[in-house]
């Protein structure tokens, strides 16, 4: 079963970086699209961004295009999130999503495998 850890999360001022990691246990890392989500109090699941097996093709939410970077290193069988110019409105739990499939996708319905979320909360 596939299993995902996130970590680097934290608290940081206004304008700093945090760079987020997802290891993932499974087999199956180097033919899963991976895609980070971000969940703030009281409001839904968002996309943020989502990287294609071969790490070539990325997408991003518009909230985030431009500060945050997703890469990632199948031999590592790890994704990254690296996060710039935060702002207070980036807060939330952030989770990394594995999607068994060659298709990148935006919606969180379409991703199989979850993790547990990491905290980042970032003030003004």
């Amino acid at each position: 079963q596939v299993q995902l850890v996130e970590s680097g999360g934290g608290l940081v001022q206004a304008g700093g970086s945090l760079r987020l990691s997802c290891a993932n246990s499974g087999r199956t890392f180097s033919v899963s699209v991976m895609g980070w989500f971000r969940q703030a109090p009281g409001k839904e699941r968002e996309f943020v961004a989502t990287i294609s097996r071969n790490g070539i093709g990325t997408y991003y939410a518009d909230s985030v295009k431009g500060r945050f970077t997703i890469s990632r290193d199948n031999a590592k069988t790890t994704v990254y999130l690296q996060m710039n110019n935060l702002k207070p409105e980036d807060t939330a739990v952030y989770y990394c999503a594995a999607r068994l499939s060659a298709q990148l996708a935006n919606t969180p319905q379409l991703y199989e495998q979850w993790g547990q979320g990491t905290q980042v909360t970032v003030s003004s």
